[in-house]
């Protein structure tokens, strides 16, 4: 739930108030005692954080060291209002002000890392949270009541995101994925086609109905587009979103333990996208947007695909299967074949698709590879400005050789080494645009809560998008 955000014109010294400052000379304007000024000169001698209990309320300092990089103080800042939710939770104080006597750009953080702090799923659970974060005042005039919607409108976003990936199988089939999405166009005005099994056979996306062999449950295809009037591009983006509700690995069975107990978020890259779209349709951002989620769980039934299956594709491509643990590469690659017929200005998937990213990058990144330089150096520079930060690595020719059939166009495994990039070389063979993948390694699922990112659906990547593509509504 989202509190109340409004701009404040003065401040109110009968609410909790945060603030971010540089120089403790600052703070002559909050009234403090001589007492708590003293305590504060020692405390920061040391540490960046301070809560002084004014019951009811309290008031929070964060002290924003200066960083080489811009990014680390706005990420500081995000942290602080992190601290800064607990603090008030602990004090069951539901109203704050927040004031800024920092870097202008720390104040649209502060906020971001304090609503994100505040989201909680409890939908299953007999005990429901009770405390909820009501009012935010923010007194700032460096930051205007557009970008405090924008934020709050992100964060909501966000939120769905987590949701979506908190839901387990047992409700989040492929067909209520897709009433989820109804439930966000109706919401937000972008548009909605849902392909169901029949549509997908005449289609002959053969990856999708592939993976879905095993399912007791229909597949769906989705297609989330966003085309206000005043867009700046004249090709569309197009978003492609792995949407595995639940992954069992199929036939190559996973482990359970530390495995396949937390696979209902191997549909996260489709919340992602389909999130973007939806925080794209809230924030009215002027640019058109084409989101694809292909979507089925990957079971081990009696029908389902096997090792040593030839199956076509899509676009025509025949694919030895080598390990039916390698899913999300087929259903993604029917969608990205799918995305030509839109002639976009660039494709960008997102997938928690290998086991390979998370050695690259563990949960601090995800790992991206494509052939659009420009458009690459551009997420990596949102990827720093959110902290959903990415590490770029190498499509080689190489890659594609483990890639080579005796009896097919391709196989859907290679080897086991590099096997994020070997993925990567997969996908590549049906794009013919400018095109970046993601694979989102352990981002989109914590076991533990760190800082703002929740334990559970973290929403990881649905920031990173949005803002991308904000950048690119700019620039083109």
């Amino acid at each position: 739930m989202i509190p109340t955000i409004s701009k404040a014109a003065a401040l109110n010294n009968t609410i909790s108030t945060a603030v971010l400052f540089e120089d403790l000379s600052q703070l002559s304007n909050l009234n403090l005692n001589e007492a708590e000024t003293n305590h504060l000169e020692k405390h920061f001698e040391k540490e960046t954080s301070c809560t002084i209990h004014h019951f009811p309320n309290l008031l929070f300092l964060e002290k924003i060291k200066p960083e080489k990089q811009n990014y680390l103080e706005v990420e500081a800042a995000r942290k602080a209002g992190s601290n800064l939710f607990d603090a008030l939770k602990a004090l069951k104080s539901n109203t704050v002000q927040l004031i800024n006597y920092g870097k202008p750009e720390l104040m649209p953080a502060f906020l971001e890392g304090l609503l994100l702090s505040s989201y909680t799923f409890d939908k299953y659970k007999k005990e429901k949270e009770t405390f909820f974060l009501e009012e935010v005042l923010v007194s700032d005039s460096t930051t205007s009541e557009e970008q405090i919607a924008e934020i709050a409108n992100l964060c909501k976003a966000v939120f769905v995101a987590r949701d979506l990936v908190n839901e387990p199988l047992s409700f989040l089939t492929a067909t209520q994925f897709s009433k989820e999405f109804e439930k966000l166009s109706n919401e937000s005005g972008f548009t909605l086609e849902v392909f169901n099994k029949q549509k997908i056979e005449t289609l002959k996306m053969g990856g999708l109905l592939a993976v879905n062999k095993g399912s007791i449950d229909p597949p769906t295809f989705n297609i989330l587009e966003w085309k206000p009037e005043n867009s700046s591009n004249s090709a569309p983006i197009v978003l492609v979103g792995k949407g595995i509700v639940f992954d069992t690995g199929g036939l190559s069975l996973k482990p359970t333990a530390n495995s396949m107990d937390y696979m209902k978020c191997d549909m996260a890259g489709g919340a992602v996208v389909a999130t973007t779209v939806y925080a794209a349709a809230l924030n009215k951002l002027p640019l058109h947007i084409i989101a694809l989620v292909p979507a089925t769980d990957n079971r081990p039934d009696g029908n389902a695909y096997v090792p040593g299956d030839v199956i076509t594709m899509y676009d025509g491509t025949t694919v030895e299967i080598k390990n039916t643990d390698a899913e999300g590469r087929l259903i993604l690659a029917d969608a990205l074949s799918y995305a030509k017929k839109y002639k976009p200005q660039l494709v960008v998937d997102y997938a928690t698709l290998t086991g390979a990213a998370v050695m690259v990058a563990g949960a601090h990144a995800a790992v991206a590879m494509g052939n659009s330089g420009e458009h690459m150096q551009t997420m990596k520079e949102t990827g720093f400005e959110t902290y959903e930060r990415i590490i770029e690595v190498p499509l080689w020719e190489e890659y594609a050789k483990p890639l080579k059939s005796q009896i097919a166009d391709l196989n859907n495994l290679g080897v086991r080494e590099a096997q994020s990039t070997i993925a990567g070389k997969f996908l590549e063979h049906f794009t013919d645009y400018n095109w970046i993948h993601i694979d989102s390694a352990d981002t989109p699922f914590f076991k533990e809560k760190s800082n703002y990112l929740p334990a559970g659906g973290t929403g990881y990547g649905t920031r990173l998008l949005f803002n991308f593509l904000k950048k690119l509504s700019v620039s083109n």
